[in-house]
């Protein structure tokens, strides 16, 4: 049941793959994945490449696949070692939901971060701080006269708090 799921995922994928995506199998393995997701348009990650290793389960599609960050990245909710702190990769999963599904919430997420369930609470602390400020100094016409510091910005994004990660280096 897995394997003829995952083909034709892997068909679909193909035949219409989601924006800014990519995904396929490691080799001949059909249950290991890597996956592409370039930076979201908009989001502190513009311009990055990031990739990602995808574990399908023998019991897929009624297990969720394992899916972690190969490439270092500043996020709220993905730590050091890559792992994903996203709610359909645990508790939400549902055997109607595809890996397409699955990298454009992961790509949702490098746009908009869940700070109110992270998984390295100190980048969450350091993006709530600066979201209020950016939103306390938004002139009236809703753009912002300057930009604003911290973990939601590209350069911040590339860097990190340390000089690394982001922006497609592993």
């Amino acid at each position: 049941m897995a394997l003829k799921r995952i083909q034709k995922e892997l068909a679909d994928l193909g035949n219409d793959p989601p924006a800014n995506c990519s995904a396929g199998p490691v080799g001949d393995d059909l249950f290991n994945w890597q996956a592409t997701i370039m930076g979201p348009p908009d989001s502190a990650y513009t311009g990055g490449v990031f990739f990602l290793n995808i574990s399908f389960p023998s019991d897929y599609p009624f297990k969720p696949p394992k899916v972690h960050f190969t490439t270092k990245i500043y996020h709220c909710n993905v730590n050091s070692n890559g792992a994903i702190c996203l709610d359909i990769l645990k508790d939400q999963w549902s055997p109607a939901l595809t890996i397409s599904k699955v990298l454009l919430s992961v790509s949702s997420l490098l746009t908009d971060p869940n700070p109110n369930d992270p998984l390295v609470p100190e980048i969450a602390q350091s993006y709530l701080k600066d979201r209020a400020k950016s939103t306390t100094r938004r002139p009236a016409s809703g753009c912002r006269s300057t930009p604003p510091k911290g973990p939601c910005t590209p350069a911040f994004a590339a860097r990190g708090p340390r000089g690394g990660g982001g922006r497609g280096r592993s």
